[in-house]
């Protein structure tokens, strides 16, 4: 499935620990304003990157120079080129949107992501509590990083965190699923059993 707009995708880990990323369409507030001509081809460049033409969705971000592109014209070249799996060149293009914008919390997930795949959870980490920081209501952020926590083995920081997502949103089976495995490696076998059912309730319910 492409991404629309903004990255969505769900990973499964070898620990039955997954993770999605859903970035909110919000308003952004950039920190300079874009030529008027260079939001023309941002514009156009959006509608080929809903419509999956991704090549002529790339090919038109990369003709704004760089001074004038914004935050999310560096992100979407990043998505573009993580669908590729050119993930160094997509690391480099979130490191740009943060340089545009620092309080860009979608390229602080992204990376935060990228670095949970490819097994690199102490730098997923710090990228999901930067997120955290700038979007505390974002469940998504608090279940990633609980994950990460997963992967290093801190089960009560990866507890916290994903109850936190599950107050913030909780009709995302995932959720319920990875705190009964967090429970039942924290030998709370009640517990574990309570969140399971509760995970398989929400996977009938939307059958």
């Amino acid at each position: 499935m492409r991404r629309f707009l903004y990255l969505f995708l769900i990973f499964l880990l070898s620990t039955n620990c997954t993770f999605a990323l859903s970035l909110p369409k919000t308003k952004e507030t950039p920190k300079f304003v874009q030529s008027e001509q260079y939001q023309n081809i941002t514009n156009q460049a959006n509608i080929f990157y809903a419509e999956n033409d991704i090549k002529s969705a790339f090919n038109l971000f990369l003709s704004i120079p760089e001074n004038e592109r914004t935050a999310q014209n560096w992100l979407l070249l990043g998505n573009i080129l993580q669908d590729q799996g050119k993930i160094d060149e997509a690391v480099f293009m979130y490191n740009r949107a943060i340089q545009v914008d620092d309080k860009y919390y979608k390229a602080y997930y992204n990376l935060g992501n990228i670095y949970l795949q490819d097994g690199r959870p102490n730098m997923a980490v710090e990228q999901y509590k930067k997120v955290i920081k700038l979007k505390p209501e974002y469940p998504y952020a608090h279940y990633n990083l609980g994950c990460a926590y997963i992967k290093l083995g801190k089960y009560g920081k990866a507890k916290f965190e994903l109850l936190t997502a599950t107050d913030l949103k909780n009709t995302v089976p995932d959720f319920h699923y990875n705190l009964a495995y967090v429970y039942k490696q924290l030998k709370k076998e009640k517990q574990a059993k309570q969140y399971l059912e509760y995970y398989n309730k929400l996977i009938q319910e939307q059958m």
